[in-house]
């Protein structure tokens, strides 16, 4: 069943709040204050989900998908004031002064940050429970964890942020620093969390997407066997599982927390601002339906973008004929000309993993997700594999995701030593992760981001390119930050 959620938004003076999705009972606004907002349950509570909606935002849903696509062997645009921007992204040619990184990437996060860092701060002195205090504050470290994750994913080491140094001028951590400091919030805070299933409304964070978080910062961090550890930790809890159906997986009337594959999501609905923007930019142009989506109703209020979201033709041509996954790509449509238009050549395909009937405008209501139970059986498979080489679990585990796909197995004469299975595990994820934001974080770890770029022509593709630079308003306002390298 689709969540039912209500929307909050409360303003203070020390903390501007955006809008969270809370399905209990919201107080009213009019019952805050800046002298209580800090010390009741309702006020740190709504500083707890301003944390959470940092990362709920547009942004995600097709931005931040599309930075790390684009640049990658999967992604490709045109068209659209969005494509200024991109085409930055598909050449390599990005700068410190390109939107995304600041709009998109670092500032949502660094929002996330300071709001955690309120709750930490601040919730000893909360009239409450033990029991609410000590899950406030874990949920409030691991969503801490979570940012400075993805900040390290995109830029490496960046400038440690917590209660005691909120504000002023202050230099990057060190690469052991931050893991380190990573690793600890969300270690240090699952045992307070409640099992999968057990809090107290979808989206929260409970042991089972903790533990995924940890066990794919481990992964990128090459940290193999406690990302194998981790990784386990949510297997044997007994209560994820694949979607049997690849396509209903990402279908909005499936979401929730009966959808047992989906650990965590970005919860979109269709309306502004909690849409999901994506579908409107891979619609190709004057898009009136397809033979492969007839379930799928475009209508005249639903937006089409200027921009066009596209698939490389030399990543889609790499999937079996009977692979299921193929049935969230399009690849032909007829348009409001009655035309029938060819999408399979040209870097034309599109994803439409996110269409939603029910979209209004540019905002479908279709989950992005963050981690799935898929990606926990392949972090398993690849963490197992650099360890030991390929193992009888190793291809259990990735044999899972490709039967659900329809596709044959894997099996030991397909990938007999540690470098093949290496390469089956990557070709795996790029078509389990289509349109998912995954992609260039696989090549960097794969190692091949590089060198990929380069086969592409791409002449700038630099090997400091593997992380984004810092954006430049933080290098002017933090004269103690120094950029990253080739910047």
């Amino acid at each position: 069943m689709k969540k039912i959620v209500l929307y909050i938004a409360l303003t203070c003076s020390l903390f501007v709040l955006s809008s969270c999705e809370e399905a209990l009972e919201v107080t009213p606004k009019s019952e805050f204050s800046p002298s209580n907002v800090l010390t009741s349950e309702p006020g740190i509570k709504s500083l707890l989900f301003s944390a959470y909606a940092q990362q709920q935002t547009q942004s995600n849903s097709r931005y931040v998908i599309n930075d790390s696509e684009v640049c990658t062997d999967m992604g490709f645009n045109t068209g659209g004031a969005e494509n200024g921007q991109l085409i930055t992204l598909v050449n390599f040619t990005w700068d410190p002064s390109i939107g995304t990184f600041n709009d998109d990437m670092w500032t949502p996060n660094y929002r996330t940050i300071r709001d955690a860092n309120g709750v930490i701060d601040n919730i000893a002195n909360v009239n409450t429970t033990d029991a609410i205090k000590k899950l406030y504050k874990a949920e409030a470290r691991v969503l801490r964890a979570q940012a400075y994750a993805l900040l390290y994913s995109f830029f490496g080491t960046v400038p440690l942020r917590t209660p005691a140094n909120q504000t002023g001028d202050l230099a990057r951590s060190t690469d052991d620093e931050l893991k380190a400091f990573i690793e600890t919030d969300i270690t240090q805070s699952i045992a307070d969390l409640p099992d999968p299933g057990k809090e107290e409304a979808y989206g929260r964070l409970n042991k089972g997407n903790a533990n995924g978080i940890l066990a794919k910062f481990y992964l990128n961090t090459k940290q193999w066997q406690k990302a194998a550890d981790a990784a386990k930790a949510v297997i044997d809890l007994n209560y994820y599982s694949l979607n049997p159906s690849f396509v209903n997986l990402f279908r909005v009337e499936n979401e929730g927390s009966s959808n047992r594959e989906m650990m965590l999501a970005l919860q979109c609905r269709p309306e502004d601002p909690f849409g999901n923007w994506y579908q409107a930019g891979a619609l190709p142009p004057a898009y009136k339906s397809s033979p492969q989506f007839p379930a799928y109703v475009y209508k005249s209020t639903m937006s089409n973008f200027a921009t066009q979201y596209r698939l490389r033709t030399a990543f889609t041509s790499t999937f079996a004929a009977t692979d299921k996954r193929l049935q969230l790509i399009c690849t032909s449509y007829v348009n409001n000309s009655d035309q029938t238009v060819d999408l399979s050549t040209g870097d034309n395909a599109r994803s439409f993993k996110y269409w939603d009937n029910s979209t209004v405008g540019n905002n479908s209501g279709t989950d992005v997700p963050v981690i799935r139970y898929a990606d926990m059986l392949l972090t398993r498979a690849e963490a197992i594999n650099e360890l030991n080489g390929p193992t009888t679990e190793c291809f259990s585990l990735i044999n899972q995701v490709r039967t659900r796909a329809g596709i044959a197995i894997l099996t030991a004469a397909d990938a007999p030593t540690k470098e093949a299975f290496r390469t089956a595990i990557f070709r795996e994820r790029g078509w389990e992760f289509v349109s998912e934001g995954k992609r260039r974080e696989d090549l960097i770890r794969q190692g091949t981001f590089i060198s990929l770029a380069l086969a592409r022509g791409i002449t700038n593709a630099k090997p400091e390119r593997v992380l984004f630079p810092i954006p430049q308003s933080e290098i002017d306002a933090n004269k103690l930050c120094v950029q990253n390298p080739g910047y």
